[in-house]
């Protein structure tokens, strides 16, 4: 056992030199014996979203945004849920107070996050420790120095300080009937420099007792390669006795292929963050790492009944951040199987296998076709039959001619899918039953006001008024509503005008609202594109509008917007 034998300097220099055998047959560094491989079947899941990802710049999680994101966490089945740093600051000293009462966690283990003792510290009267243990969690990680580079130079103590307060930290934790997980930072790079003292410190948190090592790619500067020889050799080093982890940042957009590379090295554990929130460009993914563990390598991660919900908590965890959810993230965003494939879409329906990496339903997501000046008849119909119509054929070529046409000016469907709705619906003979439009005006005022702009001393208060004529039935309505700008303006006067007729109006909100400038070598007599966001509480959706006119773009989109809601308004 490894934990028996004695090893001096040169022991230590020679089981850290920077091998990698074949995986199939490894040659112990220090023996020479020869020693078979066998991936690993199993590895746990550590997130740090509620520590690391409210690191990111533009992030700042409440306290009951951080209970939140634990339940869904709890919900996905992640073995291990960082709640923070005990001690830190006032809301993460609330969060573990309320966590004790009030998260109720059916498949996760609730962890407090700190360091290691000060520098010539006493131990039974550190602080931080005593906060580790005060925080009422069954399990605790420590952050220690693991690159002799930052204990001389950073912490300004001998190196032997340096694993003692690793050594000691984990040794009382311990001993306080805690389970203890070392987070070895920078230990990529210490590992390169100097993978002797790397090495020390490793092992005496080891024999301290912890549960895990966890080596940390902590500035992000590590590549696969050498992720996956490091850990290889470290884990063939400990030879088992000790789980080994890794905690990857994606400095070098290389943070998932990272933690795979640690697995294959023989990692157990991968700790990381949900959507791969985190300081600076971020931390390793989870998101991305579960499916390819799970459902490409055949790696047991959270339970598989769990999967399922990978989508739908990605999704979560982005709303309660405050962020757009990336459509674009493998696995879970809303454009991870949507399908603007135009020739091949007839097959892709016939043969979804053929074209999707996975079934998009394991991980609680969904195909969908989108349609755009690419598609051809089998898109456009296939589009219809989820919408629930039918188009002859001269109809679905003339949407195949309008959309051609629709796009060439600057439209884009593909992101406007209620728009693309009311086109498909107009093109069966469908019209639109709520109101017609006869007319619209804005003006906008300015006036002096009391509150001068620093930059120039003077102040300017902007009333924007807006002025509707429409046709409801028959009836001839005109109506004003004033607002914050053209479209909140225009908004509350169809508000006045159709609210009282139609009572779902009060439920549709814009949620968000996008301009982006076609050709800006045009100037102002650019085209503009303007899409709008909107949701009834339970749906949401996305409309489009295209003109040389900033206004008329979003009068379009925001008809459209309403126009949908109406349709698709909620009963009973």
């Amino acid at each position: 056992m490894w934990r028996t034998r004695q090893v001096g300097s040169s022991g230590l220099a020679a089981a850290c030199a920077p091998i990698r055998p074949t995986r199939e047959s490894l040659i112990h560094p220090i023996f020479g014996v020869h020693l078979m491989f066998s991936p690993k079947k199993h590895v746990e899941i550590y997130d740090t979203t509620l520590r690391d990802g409210s690191q990111l710049e533009g992030i700042s999680f409440t306290v009951e945004d951080k209970l939140k994101i634990a339940r869904q966490l709890d919900r996905l089945g992640v073995h291990y849920i960082e709640g923070g740093w005990p001690g830190a600051n006032p809301k993460d000293d609330e969060f573990f107070r309320r966590a004790a009462t009030e998260l109720d966690l059916k498949n996760s283990t609730f962890v407090a996050f700190g360091s290691t003792r000060r520098p010539r510290g006493k131990i039974d009267q550190d602080q931080t420790l005593q906060n580790l243990i005060s925080a009422g969690t069954k399990a605790v990680c420590i952050v220690g120095k693991c690159w002799d580079y930052h204990v001389t130079e950073a912490l300004r103590v001998e190196l032997e300080e340096g694993v003692a307060m690793v050594r000691d930290s984990v040794e009382f934790l311990v001993a306080n009937g805690l389970e203890v997980m070392y987070d070895a930072e920078h230990v990529f790079d210490g590992y390169k420099h100097n993978p002797e003292f790397s090495m020390q410190v490793l092992e005496a948190a080891a024999v301290a007792g912890a549960s895990r090592l966890v080596l940390c790619d902590t500035n992000g500067g590590s590549l696969p390669s050498q992720v996956r020889d490091t850990v290889g050799s470290i884990v063939d080093y400990f030879g088992g006795d000790v789980g080994i982890g890794v905690h990857l940042h994606d400095d070098t957009g290389c943070g998932v292929a990272n933690a795979l590379a640690g697995v294959e090295g023989g990692a157990v554990q991968v700790q990381g963050t949900i959507n791969g929130y985190g300081e600076r460009t971020g931390n390793c993914n989870l998101v991305p790492i579960i499916g390819n563990l799970t459902l490409k390598m055949g790696i047991e991660t959270i339970p598989a009944e769990n999967m399922v919900h990978l989508t739908s908590v990605a999704n979560q965890v982005a709303e309660i951040a405050n962020f757009t959810p990336d459509p674009q993230q493998p696995y879970v965003g809303a454009s991870a199987f949507a399908h603007k494939a135009g020739l091949h879409t007839s097959a892709i329906a016939r043969r979804p296998d053929a074209y999707e990496h996975i079934d998009p339903a394991q991980v609680g997501n969904q195909a969908r076709f989108v349609v755009s000046e690419m598609a051809g008849k089998a898109g456009i119909e296939i589009r219809a039959k989820e919408i629930g119509i039918e188009l002859d054929p001269a109809a679905t070529s003339e949407v195949i001619d309008i959309l051609k046409r629709l796009e060439h000016e600057g439209y884009q469907f593909e992101v406007a899918d209620a728009s693309l709705e009311l086109l498909l619906r107009g093109a069966a003979g469908w019209k639109q039953p709520f109101f017609e439009l006869e007319s619209f005006r804005i003006s906008t005022q300015h006036r002096s006001g009391s509150n001068a702009r620093a930059w120039n001393d003077i102040a300017v208060e902007m009333e924007t008024e807006a002025t509707v004529k429409l046709r409801v039935a028959g009836d001839r309505i005109a109506a004003i509503g004033e607002g914050n700008g053209p479209v909140d303006a225009l908004h509350e006067a169809l508000h006045v005008a159709i609210g009282s007729l139609y009572p779902a109006f009060d439920g549709i909100a814009l949620t968000d609202y996008k301009v982006r400038v076609l050709d800006t070598s045009a100037g102002t007599e650019a085209v503009t594109r303007v899409l709008i966001d909107m949701s009834n509480g339970s749906e949401q959706w996305t409309t489009i509008g295209v003109s040389e006119n900033i206004v008329e773009a979003s009068w379009q989109a925001l008809v459209d917007g309403i126009v949908y809601g109406l349709l698709h308004a909620p009963t009973g």
